[in-house]
């Protein structure tokens, strides 16, 4: 597949953006989403062909994507991005022309463990991506309110919290989603790009 978005960032390596191939990449994607650590994910449980339901589902939607974030041609993140007014958390918040919806799970450490300042460089180069190739003004964020480690990682990035909101449940033929409590959290262009 075509890259999306293709970056260098001094001292970590080549980031890529591209579209998820909802059959070619479950395999990734299911051991990511099984994970323990992924439970606010919201797929622990799912077989691999439920996983790949999913993300076909989602290919052929307009408002809402999913990419694969790749180091150096190894799989680093899934990305989801969305039209917040497409989506539930356009009713619990003014959503603002420009803005685009961000979902993230990181890869696994893998046998390495701790990798100091990989998540930054890599959310400066899916950062970029978002603002600067897509041309959006603000990314907002909707980590579960317990996933303080998310919260607290989009804060070091730059991210400003708003306020705290219900999700509403999404019951539809093809979509499930339970109501979630969530951190709304907003990255303005200016703020991450200044200048």
């Amino acid at each position: 597949m075509t890259d999306l978005h293709a970056q260098h960032v001094d001292g970590f390596g080549t980031v890529r953006v591209r579209p998820l191939d909802p059959q070619a990449d479950a395999d990734v994607v299911h051991a990511w989403v099984s994970e323990e650590r992924a439970a606010f994910w919201g797929m622990n449980g799912l077989t691999r062909a439920q996983v790949a339901e999913v993300y076909t589902h989602l290919a052929g939607l307009d408002t809402h994507h999913a990419h694969l974030v790749t180091k150096d041609g190894v799989p680093a993140a899934l990305l989801q991005t969305y039209e917040p007014a497409a989506d539930r958390v356009g009713e619990c918040y003014d959503v603002r022309p420009g803005d685009l919806g961000l979902h993230l799970l990181l890869a696994p450490a893998g046998a390495e463990g701790p990798r100091p300042g990989w998540t930054a460089a890599l959310l400066t180069a899916i950062a970029s991506y978002a603002l600067l190739t897509l041309d959006r003004h603000r990314i907002v964020v909707d980590p579960d309110v317990r996933n303080t480690k998310a919260i607290a990682r989009f804060e070091r990035q730059g991210f400003e919290c708003g306020p705290v909101v219900v999700l509403p449940e999404v019951d539809l033929p093809d979509v499930y989603l339970p109501e979630k409590h969530a951190q709304l959290a907003f990255l303005e262009r200016e703020v991450a790009f200044p200048g």
